[in-house]
């Protein structure tokens, strides 16, 4: 399990420090506009009123945004779609792009269990991403020493947590639709698909009340964002945990249990319904 976790590890060796320091670079704007924010804080409060309610609303009404935690959560509101991304490629390809390019079946020729390869590359998955967000806490702790932010570095590591809970389970949703749906493509795009209204659905819920027990349905509605520095939901964090590691269990039990695709057969597409032949006069 060592060697398949170090191989699929460094297949990630450009993605942890590109998204790393991508996301880390928006900490380092962040953190010290908060102090140009507080200089101009009547301006910006006149500016934030013109807005219409209906948008105030969808992001939760931004009525603290001259405090740490609501500031922080204006800015990290889009942080799991973002980074959703990643995951959903990631999870969705951990597999099903070896599967499309006909080297699984040679890899599974090896002396090695399928638990075992499942195993390795789901650990080296959630490592890399576990990394990425270290890189991204990094963007954002290092500058609080000379903001006038009120907030720990390790403070600033709660909303990073909520923010990986949230992003597992996007990323093992797409794996487990890789193992089930007829390409990778397909599941990626189910995930993304999935990922998209659960932020929009959490976000018209402030509208309309009648959503809100839709929007319970998904993931987002438990992203805490900046409100997880003055304390993370350990509720919500070990109900996201599960979810993820429910998606996980089911997707290794259907990578042990089903035919391992050959690159160019299709054999996991949905066939059509063949035209009738006509014979020939």
């Amino acid at each position: 399990m060592r060697a398949v976790f170090l191989h699929t590890l460094r297949r990630f060796r450009g993605s942890i420090p590109a998204w790393g320091l991508s996301l880390a670079a928006l900490g380092l704007i962040v953190v010290p506009f908060y102090d140009v924010y507080l200089a101009q804080e009547e301006q910006m409060l006149q500016f934030i009123e013109n807005y219409p309610p209906e948008f105030l609303a969808f992001f939760g009404g931004m009525a603290a945004i001259n405090t740490p935690a609501g500031f922080l959560d204006s800015q990290l509101a889009t942080l799991p779609v973002i980074f959703g991304i990643f995951a959903v490629l990631a999870g969705s390809a951990l597999f099903a792009r070896d599967e499309e390019s006909g080297r699984l079946d040679l890899i599974m020729a090896h002396p090695v269990s399928r638990l075992l390869l499942f195993g390795g590359r789901f650990a080296a998955f959630v490592f890399a991403t576990t990394g990425i967000l270290l890189i991204c806490w990094l963007g954002f702790a290092l500058p609080l020493r000379g903001s006038s932010m009120d907030v720990g570095m390790w403070q600033m590591a709660l909303p990073m947590l909520s923010t990986l809970a949230v992003v597992l389970v996007f990323g093992t949703f797409a794996l487990l639709l890789s193992m089930l749906l007829p390409s990778r493509r397909t599941a990626a795009a189910t995930a993304g698909g999935v990922m998209v209204a659960s932020f929009f659905l959490s976000g018209f819920a402030n509208l309309n009340a009648d959503l809100k027990p839709v929007a319970r349905l998904l993931p987002y509605e438990y992203f805490q964002g900046g409100y997880a520095i003055s304390g993370l939901n350990l509720t919500w964090f070990a109900g996201l945990l599960a979810a993820s590691t429910f998606f996980a269990a089911i997707a290794g039990w259907r990578f042990q249990h089903r035919d391992i695709r050959v690159g160019g057969e299709r054999s996991h597409r949905f066939s059509r319904p063949s035209r009738p032949r006509h014979p020939q006069p």
